[in-house]
């Protein structure tokens, strides 16, 4: 979503009608975003003030692919410290999680996504309970995040190399590139990889995920990735169709 219909809260060009198109044409369209700090629920608003209307079954955030994660690895019920915004704390606690404050003497998970309010008394709670046992969990790994105007942000990736830089563990990595989330979807939809288009503007994240799943994929120019980058990515990345936004889209 980030990038490709919208930056922060700025649509971007010809999107809510592409959408809208592919809709009515009878495309099942699904929204995929590395993005934890908000719920599905506040997708939904965000894109209905886009003119994108949609529902929460056809959202994938990270932060809810975290919570079918640790359903389906039998975590539902323990407790959770997490180092990210309200809409990954939601969808936690959604799913039956108990989340812990940052004084919490023990904990069973840690999980880390983007979080603005990232602070040093967070990251050496993290680093205090993950040494301590605490499974490791990261939502995703972006490095940057597109900001309105043309810029960018520290993402959650900067935040979970900090946390893994000083608790030496590696985290479990839901998000993009990893395929875990695409791979809901897919059984969601109950559709093939083959027919299948995952559409986004990062070829580190969006364009990898679509390559190792076999997917169809298209770059738009919208977001971080350019196309020099494209040009220049290693063959198993690199983007069979790239458009320079979403008009181009048929």
């Amino acid at each position: 979503m980030d990038g490709v219909l919208f930056r922060m809260d700025d649509p971007l060009p010809h999107a809510s009608e592409t959408v809208r198109r592919l809709q009515l044409r009878g495309d099942k369209v699904w929204f995929l975003t590395n993005n934890s700090s908000k719920s599905r629920a506040e997708y939904v608003a965000k894109l209905a003030k886009f003119n994108i209307i949609t529902d929460e079954e056809h959202i994938m955030t990270s932060a809810y692919g975290t919570s079918v994660w640790l359903a389906e690895h039998g975590r539902i019920g323990q407790s959770v410290f997490v180092v990210g915004e309200a809409g990954l704390e939601n969808e936690l606690t959604a799913a039956g999680m108990k989340i812990v404050p940052a004084g919490a003497e023990k904990c069973d998970i840690v999980v880390a996504g983007w979080d603005r309010q990232f602070s040093y008394s967070k990251l050496a709670a993290a680093h205090r309970l993950i040494t301590e046992g605490a499974l490791f969990i990261a939502t995703n790994r972006d490095v940057t995040y597109p900001d309105a105007g043309g810029k960018t942000l520290p993402g959650g990736g900067s935040i979970v190399a900090a946390i893994e830089t000083c608790s030496e563990t590696a985290p479990i990595t839901i998000g993009k590139p990893e395929v875990y989330t695409l791979n809901l979807i897919l059984k969601m939809a109950q559709k093939t990889p083959e027919d299948t288009v995952v559409i986004g503007d990062r070829i580190d994240t969006d364009i990898a995920i679509g390559r190792r799943v076999s997917a169809n994929t298209v770059l738009v120019l919208t977001g971080i990735s350019t196309r020099r980058d494209a040009e220049t990515s290693a063959a198993d990345i690199k983007p069979e169709i790239i458009i320079d936004d979403l008009s181009y889209l048929t």
